[in-house]
């Protein structure tokens, strides 16, 4: 019979003795596991953000939807201080997803968050979200996060028709599928919530850099490398080393690329392109998918040993 072990559960404090030094820095480096249990992709955008006196502990981003996110930790009871801070942040960075972690959650702050996540609007999300420790005998311990509030219906959000577009709901529709075929049958990523909008972003792992799936102006769908660290020079400048190796990259993935610069705009990117259009059939839509899919997972295979050399 298979040796069948016990599962124990870790202080906090043991793993991380001080939230500033200890796990906050752990967390900017492991955002990927706190955006799995969220259902998100996250991309940290700084550390200890200065909002008057006090320092918000993470500024992040979903680059799916380009919404800002707040993290605030706090590995012991939660407590009043700590929610008006949050709040604080959240308004000054016009956050539109809010993370609370702590230890352990009184119900009344649970009751908090429960409220505002009933009465915002549905690009608006609260998560309380509870840390955790645990380990089989005398293994590592590993990190476990529980959310213990979230917006409602949150995992497939269904479209309101009087408040959206027919065109936005088939947008939305769309990325849903596309969404949930990339996270369960490839772990590409961690969204579960399609967006009613033209586009979606997933993580590379590099900051400042994207993989895009878009309907474009053309009439054509795009899956592009985007790149918009938010300093021009730097974006044109990664671009341009990237054009100078267009002949490996394009073998490597068996597409054409489209190099744009954008000159005149802050952004560049390079992607490949097909016919197709939102108002196409359904027919025509699932093969544009398969197809966003294909390239999605070819550039996930051909990009990452280019950037790390550049950007590493």
């Amino acid at each position: 019979m298979a040796d069948i072990g016990t599962f124990k559960s870790v202080d906090v404090r043991a793993i991380w003795p001080n939230e500033a030094s200890d796990f906050t820095p752990w967390l900017a480096e492991h955002m990927d596991l706190l955006g799995e249990a969220l259902g998100l992709d996250l991309e940290v955008e700084r550390m200890e953000a200065s909002v008057g006196p006090f320092s918000l502990d993470i500024l992040a981003r979903d680059p799916g939807s380009d919404r800002k996110v707040v993290v605030e930790n706090q590995l012991e009871a939660t407590d009043h201080d700590h929610l008006g801070k949050l709040l604080t942040y959240a308004a000054y960075f016009k956050a539109h997803v809010i993370v609370w972690l702590a230890r352990e959650f009184r119900p009344e702050h649970r009751a908090v968050f429960d409220w505002l996540n009933d009465r915002t609007d549905e690009q608006s999300a609260f998560f309380a979200v509870k840390v955790e420790a645990w380990k089989i005998d005398c293994s590592a311990a590993a990190p476990r996060f529980v959310p213990v509030a979230s917006p409602n219906e949150w995992e497939h959000r269904p479209p309101q028709p009087d408040e959206l577009s027919e065109r936005r709901q088939r947008y939305r529709q769309f990325f849903q599928g596309l969404i949930d075929e990339l996270r369960e049958a490839h772990q590409f990523t961690n969204a579960r919530v399609g967006q009613p909008q033209n586009w979606y972003h997933f993580r590379t792992g590099f900051p400042g850099v994207a993989y895009s799936a878009s309907f474009i102006r053309s009439g054509r769908a795009s899956i592009e490398l985007y790149i918009d660290s938010g300093d021009k020079d730097a974006n044109e400048n990664l671009f341009d080393q990237l054009l100078e190796r267009d002949k490996e990259i394009s073998e490597s993935l068996g597409e054409e690329i489209e190099w744009e610069r954008l000159d005149n705009r802050r952004a560049s990117r390079l992607g490949v392109r097909r016919p197709g259009q939102i108002e196409d059939n359904d027919e025509n839509l699932g093969e544009i998918r398969g197809w966003m899919i294909e390239v999605l997972l070819k550039f996930r295979e051909s990009f990452p040993p280019h950037l790390d050399e550049l950007l590493g």
